[in-house]
């Protein structure tokens, strides 16, 4: 059973924990209409995808 032989400290702890943090959703504007959507994703309010319409609004 694999069981640590020293105590890891507070520091070497929040090393190791530095690069688990939250990260900014990628946001680009919809050419059509101008909001803010996920990349490579259909526009929720427009319905538009590479230029042309592809959901009904």
């Amino acid at each position: 059973m694999a069981v640590p032989q020293h105590r890891t400290s507070k520091t070497r702890k929040r090393m190791r924990r530095t690069h688990f943090k939250l990260e900014a959703p990628g946001l680009v504007k919809c050419p059509q209409c101008g909001e803010f959507k996920l990349s490579h994703r259909v526009c929720p309010n427009c319905g538009s995808y590479k230029g042309r319409t592809v959901v009904n609004k």
